[in-house]
């Protein structure tokens, strides 16, 4: 069993376990009550407004930015105005901001109660993307999941409002599936449809109808939109993870929000078929293995859903994999205590991973459970403490003494690789800057003019090294869905510093 593989990896003394463990908490232990959790957290949710595609309502608080993409869709004969920019460029990638939308409302749905007046921003960052999601999915079997050329934009470096390169809206239908993106998409609908139950019982219900019948399309017709769209898709969001995977995650967001016994009887069903116990220490845009089994765990540890304890033993073999000291190839910790995770915007996992911890630290905690790690066991309280550990790093308690937030501690990245906020502002330089025009900003030594608040960068590597520099995107690049689960972790840690 790959259980007993994971817990008995080198018969690692328990002794080991927890001086390596004390070695992670203590050292901080002294400077992190410093950080101010709610400005992080306020300013975490604003970076969402600096993202956001379409027109853009009186109330913008990020006001460098303007209307863009005010013709999205128009290829299509369709309005596909609105949704959020990933990252540093231009285009409009459905699979990750499906993914954002699903882990905002799930920092609500766990997290909102401790958010204070941050919650009404949150819940509007929710339903930017939630809009989005219901205009793609207005045509019965058929789910935009992309707007923009990512060739042509990453080809030039200009600012959203001046685009001019090809705003191709792309497809899945019957004949080209995309269970994965279309499955996410569903989870998403579902997910937000319980953050406006009560809020907007009949944008509720939109919500829920819709992710019904984007699931059952995602489920009917199966395969990965990486091979229906190749061309259109890869490198940049690639489903190298599968679509059985999303399956799963969208049918376990549809059963907490319907709570209707079809979705229970087709996760317990499809457990085997799609694959839940595999890669149970992922968990992100592509990979949604762990977050499914924490999400299904919570019902199985409240007492009311014995038929799904493997889920559980999948989420406690995922909880013993981040413990330092329980050696895992796919898991490691940097120097300076930094989860990392090889392959590229490293604080994607940080957030993501940490997020998992605390909420599962939480359903822990109602329960009266611990996790057993081999010879070792995982507490609540040490779960929450590895979060806040991350979180911190991420906030400056690291080898650098530098948020990786924008604008958040006296040090933060000043040269981050986004288009708009390294150009000039429209009301700056109110004259188009043209494709190529852009790259001697991008060039430049100089620190962007506009700065986006509350964004976090793809971080450090492996030895804590940051180069502050707009071609190393892998480190300097922001990307909603760092964002998305850091936005829990904030609101917990700001009413339990």
């Amino acid at each position: 069993m790959a259980r007993n593989i994971l817990y008995s990896r080198g018969n690692i003394p328990v002794f080991r376990v927890i001086l390596l463990l004390l070695l992670l908490l203590l050292p901080h232990s002294s400077t992190s009550s410093r950080h101010d959790y709610h400005d992080a957290l306020r300013k975490c949710i604003l970076f969402f407004e600096g993202q956001r595609s379409g027109k853009l309502p009186p109330d913008q608080r990020v006001r460098w930015r303007r209307d863009s993409g005010l013709h999205d869709g128009a290829t299509a004969g369709l309005d596909l105005t609105g949704g959020y920019y990933d990252a540093g460029d231009n285009v409009k990638f459905g699979f990750p901001m499906a993914f954002t939308t699903t882990l905002l409302s799930w920092s609500i749905i766990d997290f909102g109660k401790t958010m204070g007046p941050e919650l009404r921003n949150a819940v509007k960052a929710v339903k930017w993307g939630s809009d989005y999601l219901l205009k793609v999915t207005a045509i019965p079997d058929v789910v935009y999941v992309q707007v923009g050329d990512a060739f042509s934009d990453h080809n030039c470096w200009e600012r959203p409002e001046d685009m001019d390169t090809l705003r191709t809206a792309y497809k899945i239908d019957r004949a080209h599936p995309g269970s994965d993106v279309a499955g996410e998409t569903a989870a998403a609908l579902a997910a937000a449809s319980i953050v406006f139950r009560s809020r907007d019982p009949a944008y509720s219900r939109l919500l829920l109808n819709r992710a019904v019948r984007v699931f059952e399309f995602a489920d009917r017709h199966r395969g990965a939109y990486s091979a229906s769209l190749h061309s259109a898709v890869c490198p940049f969001y690639c489903d190298v993870n599968g679509y059985q995977d999303e399956l799963l995650w969208g049918a376990a967001w549809l059963h907490k929000a319907s709570r209707r016994r079809q979705y229970r009887e087709y996760i317990v069903k499809n457990e085997v078929v799609l694959k839940a116990g595999d890669t149970i220490n992922e968990f992100g845009w592509d990979n949604k293995h762990a977050g499914i089994n924490v999400l299904i765990s919570k019902e199985v540890l409240s007492g009311r859903a014995d038929y799904f304890e493997s889920f559980k033993q999948n989420a406690d073999e995922f909880i013993c994999s981040l413990l330092p000291g329980i050696s895992h190839p796919q898991v490691q910790y940097s120097p300076g205590g930094l989860i990392f995770k090889a392959g590229g915007s490293n604080m994607q996992h940080v957030t993501s991973l940490s997020f998992l911890l605390l909420a599962y630290s939480n359903y822990l905690s109602h329960s009266n459970k611990i996790v057993p790690c081999g010879e070792t066991s995982a507490s609540p309280a040490l779960l929450k403490q590895l979060a806040k550990r991350q979180v911190d790093y991420i906030l400056g308690d690291n080898p650098l003494r530098m948020s990786y937030m924008v604008g958040y501690g006296p040090r933060y990245p000043q040269r981050i690789h986004h288009r708009g906020s390294s150009l000039p502002s429209v009301q700056a330089h109110p004259a188009h800057i043209g494709c190529k025009a852009g790259s001697r900003y991008f060039l430049s030594p100089n620190p962007n003019p506009n700065m986006l608040v509350g964004a976090v960068v793809g971080g450090p590597n492996s030895s804590d090294a940051f180069p502050d520099s707009r071609p190393y995107f892998q480190e300097s690049e922001p990307t909603t869905y760092i964002n998305a689960p850091l936005v829990g972790l904030l609101s917990f840690f700001s009413a339990h510093p």
